[in-house]
């Protein structure tokens, strides 16, 4: 008998900012929160990366783990570069702006891959007018981590629904 039979891979998305110390992890901590609150880890996989590889091996900044504990979340991924496998390992690479995107589309291949590539907030509902980007909040104060964090929460959102959608997902 085969165990693998019956069983769907799992859907995989990566976030992806510049230095996957802010936005990236930010964006998978939140997913894989509002994952697990509709049971969905068997059928959905997270991960994130930057285009940058400076801050490869630390945690995220701590004050968007600290903005981050307020509401509930626990940012605790550790940072990586984005690598060209990703480009077929994952179902959606989620990018946090215009200059991301472009790196990242540097990267692929085939239009497969470029296909893969999409803006965070092309999923969002909320702010959907309002934002077309996710500002980058390093060098700001600390209410551009609070309106990051509002940014990925609605965006997420709608990442989950469209995912829901597009793969029948109860």
């Amino acid at each position: 008998m085969n165990p693998t039979r019956g069983k769907k891979r799992k859907i995989r998305l990566l976030f992806v900012c510049l230095g996957n110390i802010c936005r990236s992890p930010a964006a998978e901590g939140i997913m894989s929160e509002i994952i697990e609150k509709n049971s969905l880890q068997e059928l959905i996989e997270v991960d994130s990366a930057g285009t940058s590889g400076w801050h490869e091996g630390e945690l995220p900044d701590e004050r968007m783990r600290l903005h981050g504990e307020k509401r509930g979340y626990d940012f605790c991924s550790r940072s990586r570069k984005i690598k060209k496998e990703d480009l077929t390992a994952f179902d959606y690479i989620l990018v946090m702006d215009e200059n991301n995107y472009k790196t990242v589309q540097s990267l692929t291949s085939n239009d497969m891959e470029t296909a893969k590539i999409h803006l965070m907030t092309e999923y969002s509902v909320q702010y959907r007018h309002l934002h077309d980007l996710i500002p980058d909040p390093y060098y700001g104060g600390l209410s551009g981590f609070e309106l990051v964090l509002d940014l990925l929460e609605d965006a997420c959102e709608g990442l989950l629904l469209t995912i829901k959608k597009d793969h029948s997902l109860a």
